[in-house]
């Protein structure tokens, strides 16, 4: 097997995350976005002794697990996606058994594995996307939507994407249709000029509150009273709260803020999780499938039992919600967030539901438990998906709590830290699977350890 060129093989099963095996000449061959079963061609990349990397060319034989049709018209060249023609069941029995082959390789000992629980919603689950502007092919038409996969330009029209209610959908098209029509174009990251880059869209699973923002540079100056004006006139499900201009200039391709106006109604909008109300603004981190987070904070809940009179700490604590769920079962919750915005929004929020006993510090993991007089009964970790960083991990350690509850999103991550809450003296008891992301390869594991 030589570098660059191009063989056919079978997929023998897809590994965590999205890394399809193929057996070449006794190597194993880690191809993605192919599905177990599927006779693939694709060429080689990368090579070292006994293992490879490939790029997929074309599926020649589809797979005996590709039992429907796609259900959106950019699939599979759209990078949302991965598993569309895959029944559902199938996804997650793939997922689970992924996620359990990574566990039994570290954990020690006994231990329950509880499976996967499904989504509420199998498609139209995501209360947030990020849609970019662009073009699908160099110097053609206006197109807005996601990246085609393996590409940091070209960028398909997602008109029908499934994993969106069509409330935003219909935004997306009206949007398009509007800058195309007036002959607005977008900014070109490999020149750094233009004017339109994403356009951030946030709706509220339960309450069908949604927030529109467009993204651009301050390159250009166009009156966007008639873009407005045409989207609070389309007929939706859900109700526009707000339409927000945020100005962008940073090089880079991130979607972030130097200054925002108000064209519409308000900057933030309202959604709800087990009973609790949530004000939420463009940049707040907010679980994007509301009710799979139900579903989840559910677990946590479970796993943590009986709190009552106890000290929580609610480690990496985003905006808040967990500490808030958890507030109902235990004394007091005290959350730590890096981002100070979040912390903000945590605080607001506790206000708003009426939470009195809990307490959120803005900083760093690693420097806020050195100058946290309290210590925990137990600790709820939900960190990022790089998992803890190595220094703060010793120092959680070191407060020896009886139960700890870890939130993962990224199963490699998880069983590195695992390795080390074993190394001091704590056992695995129970995991599940929680699949907030129908579709995709992505995953949610819960992991409730005590200390031996």
């Amino acid at each position: 097997m030589k570098k660059g060129e191009i063989y056919e093989g079978q997929v023998e099963k897809v590994q965590f995350p999205n890394k399809g095996v193929i057996k070449i000449e006794d190597s194993n061959v880690f191809v993605k976005n192919v599905i177990p079963g599927q006779v693939v061609r694709f060429y080689v990349k990368k090579k070292r002794k006994g293992r490879a990397e490939g790029q997929l060319v074309e599926v020649v034989k589809p797979s005996a697990l590709e039992t429907r049709p796609p259900v959106c018209s950019i699939f599979p060249a759209c990078g949302g996606c991965t598993y569309q023609t895959m029944s559902y069941e199938a996804q997650l029995q793939m997922k689970e058994s992924q996620v359990r082959e990574m566990l039994d390789s570290v954990v020690e000992g006994d231990y329950e594995f509880q499976g996967i629980l499904r989504s509420p919603q199998e498609f139209g689950y995501r209360n947030k996307m990020e849609f970019s502007f662009g073009d699908e092919k160099k110097d053609g038409p206006l197109t807005l939507g996601l990246h085609r996969k393996g590409s940091w330009h070209d960028v398909l029209t997602a008109g029908d994407c499934q994993l969106v209610h069509r409330d935003m959908t219909d935004i997306l098209n009206s949007t398009l249709e509007y800058f195309t029509e007036n002959h607005i174009g977008y900014y070109h990251k490999m020149q750094q000029k233009g004017y339109l880059r994403h356009l951030l869209l946030r709706r509220g699973s339960a309450t069908g509150e949604i927030l529109v923002n467009l993204v651009t540079t301050s390159q250009e100056s166009h009156d966007l009273t008639a873009w407005a004006e045409r989207l609070l006139a389309l007929p939706l499900e859900g109700k526009i709260v707000g339409i927000l201009h945020i100005y962008n200039d940073s090089i880079s391709d991130v979607v972030q803020c130097d200054r925002q106006e108000i064209l519409y109604g308000q900057e933030y909008f309202f959604e709800q999780l087990l009973g609790l109300r949530f004000k939420i603004t463009p940049f707040s981190f907010f679980q994007p499938n509301t009710k799979a987070a139900e579903v989840l904070y559910g677990v946590v809940r479970e796993y943590l039992g009986d709190a009552s009179g106890m000290t929580v700490f609610d480690l990496y604590s985003g905006t808040g919600t967990i500490s808030q769920v958890l507030a109902q079962a235990a004394g007091k919750v005290i959350g730590v967030e890096i981002v100070e915005e979040a912390v903000e929004a945590a605080r607001e929020n506790a206000a708003l539901n009426g939470v009195q006993n809990c307490r959120f510090i803005a900083g760093d993991v690693l420097k806020v438990l050195d100058e946290i007089g309290e210590k925990p009964d137990c600790i709820v970790l939900d960190p990022p998906r790089d998992g803890i960083h190595p220094k703060a991990l010793p120092k959680i350690l070191s407060y020896g709590v009886e139960r700890v509850v870890y939130i993962s999103c990224k199963p490699v991550s998880l069983v590195r830290d695992l390795a080390v809450f074993q190394e001091w003296g704590y056992e695995v008891e129970k995991c599940v699977c929680v699949d907030q992301f129908g579709q995709t390869f992505h995953v949610e594991c819960v992991v409730l350890m005590s200390r031996v």
